[in-house]
């Protein structure tokens, strides 16, 4: 086992160390140095060597610095080749003793080395060999961007694009030469085209936002097989699309909602990339989807495309981006502020208050009306007649101004007035209740402008009427909402603050320097965290799938992680992890799903509110296995096989949510 003394000790010799190359998160050492390495090294690297079969046989032996974890990793072609390819990776977990083994050597797009001098000793044979093939291509400028040539593809595409070779471990730079600059490179675009059953993400998501409406007419331009044309119009919407490969005679129309799924990726050209998104842009009438696949940091294999489909065929030319660089690039070419829905995507409204108004709905909380008693015999009277009133209020947290509310006529003849018809209202159920209601539609309204502050603050005269009568009737004015939510920008940088919410906090589960929430009762914490929450995820919006948020407060970091079985399993493995980095908003994506012994979930009643369907089913498990020892050891039972371990040795086992004993 190691402690957590023993390992800052390890730590403290990886960043120490004279001889290896230093990662952010770990330390990357060729195997015939590790008799270089401090002792205690040595002594760590053997304990790692004796879970694993063939460890002698690895190039590069990696020291993780951010947990207790050490790679071996193999690079048959490490002398060779001047960029040499991964083929496995041997991961062994030292905390619980667990080792998983993952392949490359059939990958189009393996992870791939430079620098090699770096992880060698100095009195390694071919040290000066790497080191001046390194010198030349610093030189040339060719390792100036390191995180966009850590693969195969991505390093082979920059020395075309450079007019430049590699013989051996030397750089051959061609001089006027007759083909230099002149080569065509055979882009087969269409086999990025990916066959699907089901909507696109990018698709998804736009249905899911309520953009379809009766009537919205949708066109798909660069449709590939039809998949997204064929599933919306089974919706009931009016549907087309066009692929220059696959639909190359279908009519181009204009549409209410057009999408340009992950094309612009494709386009080799700078200019008819361009091009695509202004026709794309041209024929939209309410709301262009815009996608492509970006760029994030994988903790475990270094940089990786996220888009709709992960893999890219190797015909296929692929311009991936940041998620910020896109959103730049959507903007200037269209000259309209771009919204981001998803990691790749964005909508691009034609109206700016329609624009607004998504911006602003997306942040609402959701809230149900007081229960009127059931022997209120008046109420049922006018429940017909008030179910409306008390619905608008219910979302809104205000009264209606005139004409917003259908039945307002038959409303106003039986009590003359909103007020007096809410009063009413009042008596029959709870005064507090109704004015939680308000304030809970205060913070949402405060923490939107609080956010819009980044990208840009509308102007009164570009919200929507609606929004415009919340204010009002919430704030007084529109300068003093924006007032409060400046004062609220101050604050969220002010990290005791967000201690003292995150520890204070009724809602969610306490962690060492953060707290844990399902992502349905992210709207009842505080604004402050809620904003502090926003500041991670305005920029892409939400990791998909996400359903636990961590917020620190010890950093300032937001971290988004995947549980798909967090509804029917009692204790559901963590699939997938994406880490923001407050300080500079870079994103590390971390996919554990072929992981052997993940990370589970306990006590999941302590990351949901009261009112979540599933509560008191949770709650009567955690008290059960709270009672039967269960959670005494938490280091222990963190991962699947300590748990399941731990269910053996107390002898009992859990179906569906209930706990029972005698297992064997």
């Amino acid at each position: 086992m190691v402690t957590l003394e023993k390992f800052s000790a390890i730590v403290s010799s990886c960043k120490n160390s004279s001889i290896g190359k230093h990662l952010p998160n770990g330390l990357c050492i060729h195997f015939d140095a590790l008799s270089k390495l401090h002792p205690l090294l040595q002594k760590y690297e053997h304990q790692a060597r004796n879970l694993v079969a063939n460890a002698d046989h690895a190039t590069i032996v990696e020291f993780a610095t951010d947990r207790p974890q050490i790679s071996y990793l193999y690079y048959p072609d490490f002398d060779r080749d001047p960029h040499p390819s991964l083929h496995q990776s041997i991961i062994v977990d030292l905390t619980t003793e667990q080792v998983s083994v993952k392949q490359y050597h059939n990958s189009h797009n393996p992870p791939i080395l430079h620098r090699k001098e770096t992880f060698v000793s100095q009195d390694y044979p071919l040290y000066q060999t790497f080191a001046q093939l390194t010198q030349a291509e610093v030189d040339l400028g060719l390792l100036d961007n390191a995180c966009h040539i850590s693969t195969l593809q991505e390093w082979t595409r920059l020395l075309l694009q450079q007019g430049i070779s590699l013989v051996g471990h030397h750089v051959a730079c061609p001089v006027d030469s007759p083909t230099l600059g002149k080569q065509t490179i055979l882009i087969e675009r269409h086999k990025a085209a990916i066959k699907r059953s089901e909507l696109s993400r990018p698709v998804k998501i736009a249905l899911s936002a309520n953009l379809f409406e009766e009537g919205t007419t949708f066109f798909d331009y660069g449709c590939g097989y039809g998949t997204d044309v064929k599933q919306i119009s089974k919706q009931g919407y009016a549907s087309s699309g066009w692929d220059p490969y696959y639909q190359p005679d279908a009519a181009i129309e204009p549409a209410d909602i057009v999408n340009l799924g992950y094309i612009i990726n494709i386009i080799e050209g700078t200019e008819e990339r361009r091009e695509a998104l202004l026709k794309a842009w041209e024929l939209t009438r309410q709301v262009l989807i815009v996608a492509a696949q970006v760029l994030v940091d994988d903790r475990r294999r270094g940089l990786m495309a996220y888009g709709d489909g992960r893999v890219t065929n190797p015909d296929t030319f692929q311009q991936y981006y940041e998620q910020e660089e896109l959103k730049l690039y959507i903007d200037q070419v269209i000259g309209v502020d771009s919204i981001p829905v998803g990691l790749g995507i964005y909508f691009v409204f034609r109206d700016e208050i329609q624009a607004e108004s998504f911006r602003a709905s997306r942040l609402f909380s959701s809230s149900s009306p007081p229960k009127v008693p059931a022997e209120n015999k008046t109420w049922s009277q006018y429940r017909e007649l008030l179910t409306p009133l008390l619905n608008f209020y219910v979302q809104r947290g205000r009264l209606p101004v005139k004409e917003e509310l259908s039945s307002e006529a038959a409303i106003k003849d039986e009590f003359r007035s909103y007020q007096r018809a809410f009063k009413f209202i009042i008596q029959a159920t709870s005064r507090e209740k109704w004015e939680a209601i308000a304030e809970q539609r205060r913070q949402d309204l405060l923490v939107y402008l609080a956010l819009g502050k980044y990208s840009g603050r509308p102007t009164i005269r570009k919200l929507a009427p609606e929004i415009k009568a919340d204010i009002k009737a919430l704030f007084g004015s529109y300068k003093k909402a924006c007032s409060l939510a400046d004062q609220m920008l101050v604050n969220v940088r002010d990290m005791n603050k967000i201690a003292h919410l995150c520890t204070t906090s009724k809602i969610g589960k306490q962690l060492n320097n953060a707290i844990a929430v399902h992502i349905s009762a992210l709207e009842k914490l505080p604004p402050l965290l809620r904003l502090y929450e926003g500041c991670a995820s305005r920029n892409f919006y939400r990791l998909e799938n996400a359903n636990i948020i961590k917020l620190y407060y010890n950093k300032p970091k937001v971290t988004y992680l995947v549980y798909p079985e967090f509804d029917t399993q009692a204790h559901p493995t963590l699939q997938a992890t994406m880490e923001v980095d407050l300080n500079n908003l870079s994103i590390t994506y971390h996919d554990i799903s072929d992981e052997t012994n993940p990370l589970i979930l306990h006590q999941k009643d302590a990351l949901v509110a009261p009112d979540y369907p599933s509560y008191q089913k949770f709650v009567r498990l955690t008290k059960k296995e709270q009672s039967s020892g269960l959670l005494e050891n938490k280091d222990a039972i963190r991962r699947l096989h300590g748990w399941l371990r731990c269910l053996r040795e107390h002898e009992v086992k859990i179906e569906g949510h209930k706990l029972s004993t005698g297992a064997k």
